[in-house]
């Protein structure tokens, strides 16, 4: 193999996954069977068995039981817009995770005491095993699972306030700029990291993903005068959803 080519598999694999992008292969379309590849691109089986494989880890194509393989239906990606944090916006945290004014939505959560662990401590400032808790969201859109989300907020903060249980009290279900101002923290910034890792499998399971599907990450952290007070894993299925930003100029 000469500097800069691709090895077979890549190559075949890529052949057909530009047959799927443009349609030659529409979904549900039985793929070539393993002796098809071999015969028409001229390699071994390894390489057609290969190229067959990256195509599942890539989602294009999914296995079925005694009948083959075939070409998996293409969702039309969808948009979670989002903006800074709004203090004025009183918004709940479907809202506070999709920040698109037409979005609606409902949610489920629960809420647990929890250890800090090493990364999370390091987010919010604290030491490993100081007390936190832990908020596990999903987010629903007309029904379907579109986004997850764990939250932690230090139990110094919260701790024995009105507010300690994001879902619960008064400022039940809202943002975490009302609830912290609501104890006298004032919010002032909040970062958002973005990245993208293949999906846990109780990650797939609950947004309704197959292995090896790829997922977005965004780290998110407010913070009151330089100090974390609250730090998130926001999870959204890559293939469904593009994440886009409103970043207004002051």
């Amino acid at each position: 193999m000469t500097f800069g080519e691709q090895p077979a598999y890549l190559r075949v694999a890529g052949d057909l996954r530009k047959k799927i992008v443009d349609g030659s292969l529409p979904p549900h379309t039985r793929l070539p069977s393993q002796a098809r590849i071999r015969e028409e691109y001229g390699v071994s089986d390894t390489v057609a068995l290969e190229a067959r494989k990256v195509l599942m880890a890539e989602g294009l194509v999914e296995g079925r039981s005694g009948s083959g393989t075939y070409v998996r239906e293409r969702p039309v990606p969808r948009r979670v817009a989002r903006s800074g944090y709004r203090p004025d916006s009183g918004a709940t945290p479907f809202r506070q995770e999709q920040a698109d004014v037409s979005a609606r939505g409902t949610w489920e959560s629960h809420s647990a005491q929890a250890e800090a662990s090493g990364a999370i401590a390091e987010r919010l400032g604290l030491q490993v095993g100081d007390r936190v808790m832990c908020t596990k969201y999903v987010f629903r859109d007309a029904g379907e699972a579109m986004m997850l989300s764990t939250s932690w907020e230090p139990l110094a903060v919260t701790g024995r306030t009105p507010v300690m249980l994001p879902e619960e009290g008064p400022l039940g279900g809202m943002g975490v700029v009302e609830r912290m101002a609501a104890i006298d923290v004032i919010v002032d910034n909040v970062t958002e990291e973005v990245g993208a890792r293949p999906g846990l499998a109780e990650e797939l399971s609950a947004l309704g993903g197959v292995p090896g599907h790829v997922v977005v990450v965004i780290q998110r952290t407010y913070y009151a005068s330089g100090r974390p007070v609250e730090t998130a894993d926001v999870v959204v299925p890559a293939d469904r959803y593009r994440i886009a930003y409103h970043l207004p100029v002051k």
